[in-house]
């Protein structure tokens, strides 16, 4: 028997036996692995001040863990409490609110229609619907966690042996554009993580000031509006308008009013539509060192299809994905052209 052939064979069964034996972890370390992917600057312009590779990924962990998990954790411990101490008159209140209405005449032929889905609202399948969703939430935080402990330990040690792995993976790439290959999958994924966290801290800190004003829990709302920034279309409107329809039903028709132009107007206009563009593009010529060749549309369509297919670790995923793909043509098409070239 061919002697390649048996280590062939011999190397794809112990492959599936890895695979096997490490399939619980697989997500952990591709996610840890993204993020220090994500990272990787951040990792080179720790080099200047930390001389032992320990201590620097102890510290990018530990920064990882403050800007990322932390909020994640406290906001699941809030929801637990709300849950615990859940009053279903809250909901009772906020729908009432329909009954003092009015669809304005300006609205037509569809005023039947909004009227008809209004009084077709009822507290009691609202309440069943957010105790669902809350138990469904709780009832995965545990594993969520897990997660969590599981990305940290993995990302420690992507940072930890990061340059070992890079050298590897560039040396078994069969072609020789394997640099240019990582650094467009790094320079997409610095844009995307880097773009992604401060502008869901920047419109979060925009709600949270809001939010204090009234007397709510600044921290958590804040929290809550920076990851629901994240989802395309609905975004922050996930938060805002229950925000401010609870408070016109305690009485405060001002404090509703200020709410809802203020989250349009301050967050949803200025600072999401011409603020946020801003930031990605200052992020991606300072935290990059070639600006990325991926169009900021295909990244957008990247994110909304993560979200749909992989949850929330999908705003990761999903960009890392598409760029893998990209790059794989583009350098497909260069070995084809020199292919070309060399055959005539």
């Amino acid at each position: 028997m061919n002697r390649r052939y048996f280590l062939l064979g011999l190397f794809i069964f112990v492959l599936y036996w890895v695979w096997y034996l490490y399939r619980p972890f697989w997500m952990p370390i591709f996610i840890a692995s993204l993020l220090a992917l994500a990272t990787s600057n951040l990792n080179v312009i720790m080099d200047r001040y930390f001389r032992h590779k320990l201590s620097k990924a102890i510290v990018l962990t530990l920064i990882l863990g403050l800007l990322f998990f932390a909020p994640i954790v406290y906001a699941l411990h809030s929801l637990t409490v709300i849950m615990q101490h859940f009053d279903a008159s809250i909901i009772d209140k906020m729908v009432n609110v329909k009954n003092h209405l009015q669809v304005p005449d300006l609205l037509g032929p569809v005023k039947p229609q909004i009227q008809a889905f209004l009084d077709s609202i009822n507290s009691p399948e609202i309440t069943k619907t957010v105790v669902k969703y809350m138990t469904i939430i709780l009832k995965n935080s545990a594993d969520f966690l897990k997660d969590m402990v599981m990305i940290l330990v993995f990302y420690f040690f992507a940072n930890y042996y990061g340059k070992e792995l890079v050298a590897f993976l560039r040396g078994i790439l069969p072609f020789d554009e394997n640099s240019a290959f990582y650094q467009e999958i790094s320079s997409v994924m610095n844009i995307v993580f880097y773009s992604t966290l401060v502008t869901a801290i920047f419109e979060g800190a925009l709600f949270a000031v809001i939010a204090a004003i009234y007397g709510y829990d600044a921290l958590l709302f804040g929290i809550l509006y920076g990851f629901a920034s994240l989802i395309p279309i609905v975004g922050g409107a996930l938060m805002w308008v229950p925000l401010s329809i609870y408070q016109y039903s305690t009485g405060d028709t001002t404090g509703a009013i200020v709410i809802a132009i203020y989250s349009i107007v301050v967050i949803s206009v200025i600072a999401d539509t011409f603020i946020k563009p801003v930031i990605i593009s200052e992020i991606n010529k300072l935290m990059t060192q070639t600006p990325s060749k991926i169009n900021a549309l295909i990244i957008f369509f990247s994110i909304l299809a993560g979200l749909t297919t992989f949850g929330f670790w999908g705003v990761i995923i999903g960009p890392a994905i598409t760029t893998f793909f990209v790059s794989l043509v583009r350098i497909y098409q260069v070995v084809l052209d020199e292919e070309k070239y060399l055959s005539r």
